[in-house]
């Protein structure tokens, strides 16, 4: 399975990373070390992640990261990571619309 970030999910991922960097760099980096580590246990289980209850879609799927939600698509032997939210934040629709 070949991982994709969409620009914008790397945006998100950078804009989480910068907030946690104001009280503790070092905490910011491993953070997101450990996102990208979780991420690419994907390449063999790409259905490990639940389906997204907003888009009931068996192709939108999220992976649970602490209190982050990382959300991505399932198209044939590609993976696309569309964005990262936290647990508490409302999921905008327009954000895995494919």
């Amino acid at each position: 399975m070949r991982i994709i970030w969409s620009p914008f999910a790397v945006e998100r991922v950078t804009e989480i990373a910068t907030y946690i960097a104001q009280d503790n760099s070092t905490a910011a980096r491993r953070w997101v070390e450990n996102l990208f580590a979780k991420v690419r246990l994907l390449e063999t289980s790409p259905h490990s992640g639940r389906v997204v209850p907003e888009s009931r879609r068996e192709d939108i799927r999220e992976l649970l990261y602490g209190n982050y939600r990382v959300i991505y698509h399932l198209e044939g032997s590609r993976l696309a990571v569309l964005t990262v939210r936290h647990g508490k934040q409302l999921l905008p629709i327009e954000e895995i619309e494919v």
